[in-house]
């Protein structure tokens, strides 16, 4: 059964994210790069790995449809096979599909309208 296999970043809305990115590094040290903060891990295998905390503008529309100002990136291992899961479960999935050097995207939404990204990084990373 393909899964998730940990939490790949947390994004929220801001009306201001770089005067809020601001705020961050000066009181709790947290410091912006490639687009966010990055947490860097080792995952259960030893390979490096990352999650990504990121502010978005108020108005970004990467969250619609849902009007949630945050959303959630899990980390997973086969995206193909958990979104024919999903699909068979009968949850919401978004038609629109990415492929970068850094993995591949899907989205889905919960029951509550809240969008969920996935994120299959590349193999090996």
């Amino acid at each position: 059964m393909a899964g998730v296999t940990g939490l790949g970043g947390m994004f929220f809305k801001a009306d201001d994210p770089e005067q809020l990115y601001a705020w961050y590094a000066k009181n709790l040290g947290l410091k912006k790069e490639d687009g966010g903060v990055n947490f860097r891990w080792r995952d259960k295998d030893g390979a490096d790995a990352k999650t990504v905390w990121a502010i978005f503008d108020r108005d970004t529309n990467y969250f619609d449809p849902s009007a949630a100002p945050f959303m959630m990136n899990f980390r997973v291992d086969d995206l193909d096979a958990l979104l024919e899961q999903l699909r068979a479960e009968g949850v919401t999935i978004d038609e629109k599909r990415e492929d970068w050097d850094y993995g591949r995207f899907a989205w889905i939404m919960d029951p509550e309208g809240h969008r969920i990204e996935l994120w299959e990084p590349p193999k090996g990373s």
